[in-house]
């Protein structure tokens, strides 16, 4: 689309795509990267996954803050095959009924989604603010399984977010990791797999229901909605990390 382009991850292979910076009518933006694991294993509740994306996207349309949110959209299974659905869109450009079918297929890149996820809000977030945008973001990685087969590192994952602190390339960002399973040997390995990786916080959704991912769109919304909201009360306003009951 011709209000998109392509964009760099440093110096890897990975790359992105987002709202060219003419486009934009605001002063600041709150960037949004929606992770979902679609490895075979999800088969089972994959109408679940997508019922679920299209409703934290539908329930942001609703916030106050709707024309300063920026949603991308990433599927992933194995290695080479993370699928963005889009790029850093503005919300109220994002029909989601646009949004096929999730076909899960393949093994869990974990720690490439992750890679992806981060780089990406963080290069989009330098050439906004280089363009003196007020720029925060919010990621979450959504995932029923161990990571089994990346090309990238944790190393390089930790490394992102630890430069990011140290150039301040972003006015701040929250990653969540959420389990989607009732295994707890998977559940305490995601609990250190965001610890290895430096994420921010780890969210145990259980076994994946109607009504747990029900409850993961609106703890993903509301979330959205406070970070956007500390966007706006300026630096030093910290959205609080809400709790995920299921």
């Amino acid at each position: 689309m011709d209000e998109m382009e392509s964009l760099n991850i440093g110096a890897s292979n990975f790359s992105f795509s987002a709202t060219k910076i003419d486009e934009l009518g605001a002063t600041e933006y709150t960037l949004v990267s929606i992770v979902v694991d679609k490895s075979s294993s999800v088969s089972p509740f994959a109408d679940l996954l997508l019922k679920m994306v299209k409703t934290i996207i539908e329930s942001c349309k609703k916030s106050p803050r709707a024309e300063n949110l920026m949603i991308r959209l990433l599927y992933f299974s194995s290695k080479n095959q993370l699928e963005e659905v889009h790029g850093f869109k503005l919300l109220n450009s994002i029909n989601t009924d646009d949004y096929k079918d999730i076909r899960p297929c393949g093994c869990t890149a974990l720690v490439d989604a992750s890679f992806s996820a981060i780089g990406s809000t963080l290069t989009y977030a330098k050439n906004l603010i280089d363009q003196d945008f007020d720029v925060n973001g919010i990621i979450f990685i959504i995932t029923d399984g161990q990571e089994n087969d990346s090309t990238m590192t944790m190393d390089s994952v930790q490394k992102q977010i630890a430069e990011s602190r140290k150039q301040e390339n972003i006015e701040s960002l929250q990653t969540i990791l959420i389990g989607v399973t009732d295994d707890d040997q998977i559940s305490s390995y995601l609990q250190g797999f965001k610890d290895e990786a430096g994420l921010d916080d780890y969210k145990d959704a259980g076994e994946a229901t109607k009504e747990s991912l029900a409850k993961i769109a609106n703890f993903a919304s509301q979330s959205v909605s406070s970070v956007s909201q500390s966007l706006q009360q300026g630096p030093g306003s910290v959205a609080a990390s809400q709790p995920l009951t299921i």
